[in-house]
């Protein structure tokens, strides 16, 4: 066999680590690649609550659900005092050793007909905030008496931290969670900026949060950093909450903030400030808080629309109809504003800068308020409200009467932006064009978005993974449920089930739909393994799993009855960290306390049977690959292989230690052998080319370039820095990466010769000067370059330097192209990623060329037949892999990462590597045609490998 030293390795830039099953493995442990939701009890683990009062947690002694209770409490204490003396006389049950209000924090109390008192506690250890720790007491309170009822939640019992003072500073945790996000959104290649443009710096900007405690194993303390800008590709908002574990300063986990319609595009996250200007607060005597007037939505009916009239005379777009004549300026206020033009970024946690409402002129609104979808989202906005409060007495978003804002129009770069979301405050509805309406022009849009406000201020589900999936799947039931009502459409119609089928201007609505609710298909076994990086976990992937059980269930017991229940659920039985198994305990434990009979018990359970949700789903993921490692439970870090061996970083089963590095057989004979120091550090960016093994060791002050043979001896530090890296490479005496650059805001490559202590850069490392994505071989790098030309306008190319003659090679990259990704060097020529059609639907082009530069050829091109998204590659003598991740409005197994290999000729096309349904993420080529990556098809982050490719899926 031929040495597979002759290959790259990933992209500096790929995304993702892998995800495990759900539950606090789930998003922590698996805050990397693939999917389901964040912390909490393993899907496959976890029992389900229908056949006793009380369902263990996984990795906890305190249950995950408890039902059938009536212990009676205080009636005279407030409700969070009730709840944590119940825990605390039921320490035998519970195993909750401090209830104090200092660490079981009270989240607020919910009163719900009936007397029923909702209590949600959030976990604190030694007063610092554990990430989805949330614990719910249900109580009644009725005829002087208060009982419980039930609990249930996350409460971590192993959580056991030496301390609590973070080693990193909040300037470090900043600059490596903005290099994090940097990567995370580079697509895979290096672009040249807009024309007239003289700087490639990141545009974006971190703000430190509260120290955090992801519940991993014993326990992982991190700085939470909030990173938000804009989205180099497409200039959509990015709000990514980044996890940096306090000692090493290692991004542990990161995801998005963004709560999206549509799967593409964004939406931001989490926080933002009062609006600009309150007119409930400083209303003028005289002014008229309700005037009738009216407007036409976009399917041509005639609605009412409530106005406000301001003591100047103008008409604004509020609406004061629901406050109580007794009571004028109290109470709930619908505004909409008029935000088009702006750009979507602008509207993300913020208010866009002079934002106004919407004034017309006159009560009659004509057809400028139709076509901009301020009709719609005004009309239906209130609709949401009243579906709420009508069914389950629910006040607002909020259950406070807050206010509810929609901004109307925005744009992405200047251009369409189809989509639309919630950043935890007000909705954001998309301008539209071409094939799309505004987006506020379907009700379920509307719906959707607002529930995620209600989704916000109940269970909270953390917007990754599983518990993601979730928050997307009850933004849909609902969303559908108040379309249906809003529109007297039945539950019988065929197209009942239907999400944004009214997006479009030309297709129908089965065909314009995003997701089908009813479509009878979509199971358990169709879940599909995704990075954070791709659908955020597959937030929007997998929802329909779960919201088509809803569905089943909604269309055999009825619309009221099934709501009832799935409220009940969100409000009073999901917390954070909630995955699939967990929320079919909800709503069957909810169905129960409302009161179904055995045979509306059998509806509910058969509708999540029918989808697959039970115990141990995940095991039914089949895959075509061989396993070399499972459960590795990582983030953000890759792997690499060469010389038939591989590196790989790992954590513990719980995803709790930091991580080691391992080496092992890419044969897959024998046991992997751990080759770095478990030091409490990070060490990560592991490769081999079969002689050495190198990795990233993350610690507080500094990341420390690390070295071994692969036959064993004296493990040698060879370089160091203070910022973020990357693409770490190995061959011979030489090893190259890629180094942020937090002060111009780039990356340069950097190359360090292990025999003679040389260390240097590529290219100067002038500000000016962009580099990245390398590869080695014999002494030569290989690195994609953004540097300026003679004019001083910044050109893209490919270059090879040579370490030992400090010489440079450019390979034959025309000006006019657009983008440049990942190189490869072997003993015969490079290879890398090329992008020069911008009219295209996203392909990019594999080249060629010898070392000198001549003789280039084209191995895959970018249109037609064998064209690829290529996002990343590596190669070996005898084959190029490349990874490919397919843009789209949609997400779909054929749009997650995949894995495709080709001739190094080009001759024959290429084939698909593995037909595996989950992510496939880190491809490194090893000797021959032998891949190894991290798959995410059975939930897990499992290290595996294919000898030769699948050929066709």
């Amino acid at each position: 066999m031929r040495s597979s030293a002759r290959r790259a390795v990933r992209s500096s830039g790929a995304r993702g680590g892998i995800a495990v099953g759900q539950g606090v493995a789930a998003l922590l442990a698996a805050a990397g690649l693939v999917m389901t939701a964040l912390p909490a009890a393993h899907a496959d683990t976890a029992p389900a609550a229908v056949a006793s009062d009380a369902t263990p947690g996984t990795g906890t002694d305190t249950p995950s659900l408890v039902t059938g209770l009536n212990e009676q409490v205080s009636a005279t204490a407030p409700a969070a005092d009730a709840a944590r003396g119940h825990l605390k006389a039921k320490a035998g049950r519970y195993h909750i050793a401090d209830t104090s209000a200092k660490d079981l924090a009270s989240l607020g109390t919910t009163t719900e007909k009936g007397g029923k008192e909702t209590v949600r506690l959030q976990q604190k250890y030694k007063g610092v905030e554990v990430l989805g720790g949330q614990y719910v007491v249900r109580m009644t309170k009725k005829d002087g008496k208060r009982a419980v009822t039930g609990t249930s939640g996350n409460y971590f019992t192993e959580l056991k931290l030496d301390t609590v003072t973070p080693k990193v500073s909040e300037k470090t945790a900043v600059e490596r969670a903005v290099g994090a996000v940097a990567a995370q959104f580079d697509r895979g290649l290096l672009r040249a900026p807009a024309k007239g443009a003289k700087s490639a710096k990141a545009d974006f900007t971190g703000t430190a949060g509260a120290v955090t405690i992801l519940p991993q194993g014993s326990g992982v303390l991190t700085r939470h950093i909030t990173v938000t800008g804009t989205d180099p590709a497409d200039g959509s908002p990015v709000q990514q909450e980044v996890y940096i574990d306090a000692h090493s300063g290692f991004p542990v986990m990161q995801y998005s903030g963004i709560q999206t319609f549509g799967a593409t595009g964004a939406a931001a996250g989490a926080t933002q400030g009062a609006a600009a200007s309150d007119p409930a607060s400083t209303l003028p005597a005289g002014d008229e808080l309700v005037v009738k007037g009216s407007g036409v939505r976009y399917n041509g009916q005639k609605v009412d629309i409530n106005l406000y009239r301001d003591i100047k005379g103008s008409l604004q777009m509020i609406d004061y109809s629901r406050r109580a004549a007794d009571s004028p300026l109290d109470g709930p206020m619908i505004a909409t504003y008029d935000a088009r033009g702006r750009e979507a970024s602008s509207a993300s946690g913020v208010w866009p800068v002079g934002v106004k409402y919407f004034q017309p002129a006159t009560p009659e609104l004509g057809e400028d308020y139709t076509n901009s979808g301020a009709v719609d989202a005004h009309w239906a906005a209130g609709k949401v409200y009243d579906y709420y409060k009508n069914h389950f007495g629910r006040k607002s978003l909020d259950d406070k009467d807050g206010f509810i804002y929609s901004l109307v129009g925005v744009v992405s770069n200047g251009r369409p932006y189809n989509n639309a979301f919630w950043d935890g405050t007000k909705m954001v509805y998309g301008q539209g064009g071409g094939d799309y309406r505004t987006f506020s022009a379907d009700t379920d849009v509307v719906g959707h978005e607002m529930t995620h406000g209600v989704v916000t201020h109940t269970a909270n589900l953390v917007y990754a993974g599983q518990s993601g999936a979730m928050n997307e799947a009850i933004a849909d039931y609902f969303g559908n449920a108040i379309d249906l009502e809003a529109n007297g459409q039945s539950m019988d119609d065929p197209d009942a089930g239907l999400l944004g089928e009214d997006l479009c201007t030309t297709l129908g609505p089965r065909e314009c739909a995003l997701r089908d609710l009813n479509d009878g298909a979509t199971t358990a076994k169709n879940f599909i393994g995704a990075t954070y990086g791709g659908d955020n976990g597959g937030v929007h992937l997998n929802s329909t799993i779960f919201s088509g059980s809803l569905w089943d269930m909604r269309q055999d017991l009825g619309a009221e009855f099934a709501d009832q229940i799935v409220y009940r659920a969100l409000s009073a039985y999901m917390t954070p960290l909630d995955g699939f198994t967990e929320g079919r305990a909800a709503v069957v434990a909810a169905a129960k306390e409302l009161g179904a009979t055995k045979a509306q018990l059998k509806i509910v359970t058969r509708s999540f049977d029918a989808h697959g949700i039970v115990p141990g789903w995940e095991k039914a993921l089949g895959v075509d690959t061989d396993t070399l490692m499972s459960k590795v439970n990582i983030y953000n870090t890759g792997v690499g292989a060469g010389g038939g061996k591989y590196a790989v970083s790992r954590s513990d089963a719980e995803g709790g230690e930091p991580y080691s590095v391992w080496l092992g057989n890419t044969s897959g004979k024998g046991q992997p052998e751990l080759v770095s120091a478990n030091n409490g550090d990070y060490n990560v960016y592991a490769n081999t080319d079969g002689k050495t093994v190198v990795w990233a060791d993350y610690g507080p002050d500094a990341v420390r370039i690390m070295a071994r043979p692969v036959k064993g001896g004296l493990t040698k530090m060879i370089d160091g820095i203070g910022s973020n890296i990357s693409g770490l490479v190995v061959d011979g005496d030489y090893v190259a990466y890629t180094a942020f650059n937090p002060q111009y805001g780039v990356t340069n490559v950097r190359y360090v010769n292990m025999k003679t202590g040389e260390v240097g850069l590529v290219d100067g490392g002038r500000p000016a000067r962009v580099s990245g994505l390398p590869s080695v071989k014999d002494g030569k790098i290989a690195y994609v370059k953004l540097a300026p030309d003679a004019n001083g306008d910044p050109v893209l190319g490919v270059d090879v330097f040579d370490a030992a003659t400090h010489t440079t090679t450019s390979m034959p990259v025309a000006p006019e192209v657009m983008g440049v990704g990942q190189t490869a060097i072997t003993d015969d020529g490079v290879f890398w990623i090329e992008d020069d059609d911008v009219t295209d639907d996203g392909q990019a082009a594999v080249r060629r060329a010898n070392l000198d530069g001549t003789n280039p050829i084209t191995v895959t091109p970018e249109a037609g037949e064998g064209s690829l998204y290529a996002y990343s590659l590596s190669a070996s003598d005898d084959a190029v892999n490349v990874s490919t991740i397919l843009p789209a409005t949609w997400w779909a197994n054929d749009t997650m990462m995949k894995l495709y290999q080709v001739a190094p000729d080009g001759k024959g096309g290429p084939q698909r590597v593995s037909c595996n349904r989950g992510e496939q993420a880190y491809g490194d080529s090893d000797e021959g045609q032998r891949v190894v990556w991290l798959d995410g098809t059975t939930g897990y982050t499992n290290l595996v490998k294919r000898d030769r490719p699948a050929g066709k899926c």
